[in-house]
């Protein structure tokens, strides 16, 4: 069957290798045979996000898990962050989320997540692919152990009062309108509720999935349609989900987009001045802008940067026992409240300092001085070790000797797609681009 597991789970075309209904089952039974021990029947917990093919996935990893003589909880259309805190919160023995996250509607993936509500490490998913491509005659159910299925109607109701304690008390959105953009993903049944019960006025986009436009020029890789909302509102703020709900970008009262960098810098400080910075400690990646360490440096709060990808952020703040991590893509973790980066949570968060600091959002993000970036997704044809191949290696040696010490180049595949990203930060937007454009040439040239 190949490798099944990426970065970030399992992730592919729908009804093409590895998403395909035969995977799923085998997912599916092999997450009840891992969870099976004597004397208990399992539980597997199950969402999706609003993709077409995910009624279909759906289906086929129920069918896996009661075949299995495991209990399958059906939960419907649910973010990812949704599933992992239902996940721990009716005690079910592992979560499966059905999402390709801010991909197009063609793709499709699967997720897991362990009963404590953390995203399965690296040798749990080596046992699941083990089972499912070395050892799939131990995936057979037995006669008469049948698991039966239950559909979990409060499960929404469930998270919005979760998503509702992780906001003080003491403040209410009262008096504040909100532009959301839900990406006609897993957040349009729930992120307006949430923030119309806390008090605010909500201006709500693409919140009318058809199975197709999820991410369609919308949601968190595509806030110009809420930038130019919250405008022509007069909105305080705005905010953009992906389609699975883990990320958010924000948008100021002046339709300034603000990235992951400014929210963990803007929530980050005010955080330190509460107290309530553990280990004056902020973890973000190798992706993150040079602008947002500057800051942190400026302000005595230590940096920790790490691998991409949330799994990376997340060993790290455990390793470390920082509070709050997260990437410039909007996935941001506080680790207080969630064990996973939570679109709408964070978003809570941000609102949260605003009341904290007393002061605007174009303000508040402005004690980040963004660095220019620019960043070019190749799409490849093979991924050999960057370092083996001399017109890349030479390419990026260059820019680095014409950069020395004014920006940084970072080149790297995709964890989730055929792709080579390719990176640049400078000292002018002229010298960035023209830079980016040079590496990015030459590694569609040798591996696109």
């Amino acid at each position: 069957m190949g490798r099944l597991f990426g970065t970030d789970g399992i992730r592919g075309v729908a009804n093409v290798h590895p998403m395909t209904v035969e995977t799923a089952m085998r997912v599916g039974k092999a997450i009840a045979q891992i969870s099976t021990r004597e004397g208990h029947r399992p539980k597997i917990l199950v969402g999706r996000d609003t993709r077409l093919s995910g009624a279909m996935l759906d289906a086929a990893i129920v069918a896996g898990v009661c075949s299995m003589g495991a209990d399958a909880l059906q939960v419907g259309i649910m973010t990812t962050p949704g599933v992992a805190f239902l996940t721990t919160s009716m005690r079910a023995d592992a979560g499966i989320v059905i999402s390709a996250s801010h991909n197009p509607y063609e793709d499709n993936g699967i997720k897991i997540f362990s009963r404590d509500g953390f995203k399965l490490d690296d040798p749990m998913e080596d046992a699941i692919e083990r089972l499912i491509v070395d050892r799939p005659g131990e995936l057979a159910g037995r006669p008469g152990e049948i698991g039966r299925v239950f559909h979990i109607d409060d499960a929404c109701g469930r998270y919005i009062a979760f998503l509702k304690r992780s906001f003080p008390d003491e403040y209410s959105l009262e008096g504040m309108k909100i532009v959301l953009d839900c990406a006609n993903g897993a957040t349009y049944a729930v992120a307006p509720e949430v923030f119309a019960e806390l008090g605010a006025e909500v201006v709500t986009l693409f919140h009318e999935p058809d199975g197709t436009n999820i991410n369609d020029l919308c949601g968190s890789q595509h806030p110009e349609t809420l930038a130019s909302e919250v405008v022509r509102t007069r909105a305080d703020a705005g905010f953009a989900f992906d389609g699975d709900g883990d990320r958010v970008i924000a948008v100021d009262e002046t339709g300034t987009v603000l990235t992951g960098d400014h929210i963990l810098a803007l929530c980050a400080l005010s955080m330190k001045r509460r107290g309530a910075l553990k280990n004056n400690l902020l973890v973000t990646t190798v992706m993150a802008n040079l602008g947002l360490r500057v800051a942190m440096q400026e302000h005595g709060v230590e940096t920790s940067l790490t691998a991409v990808g949330d799994r990376s952020v997340l060993d790290e703040m455990t390793r470390r026992g920082a509070v709050i991590g997260g990437e410039q893509s909007g996935h941001i973790i506080f680790l207080e409240h969630h064990t996973s980066g939570d679109g709408i949570l964070s978003a809570l968060q941000v609102l949260r300092t605003l009341k904290d600091e007393g002061k605007p959002l174009s303000e508040l993000g402005s004690v980040m001085r963004v660095f220019p970036q620019r960043l070019i997704n190749v799409t490849v044809s093979r991924t050999p070790d960057l370092d083996t191949v001399p017109q890349i290696r030479d390419a990026i040696s260059e820019v680095e000797a014409l950069l020395k010490d004014r920006g940084r180049v970072l080149v790297r595949y995709s964890g989730t797609q055929r792709m080579c990203r390719v990176m640049v930060e400078g000292p002018t937007e002229h010298e960035t681009d023209e830079y980016c454009r040079r590496i990015a040439k030459v590694v569609e040239d040798a591996i696109g």
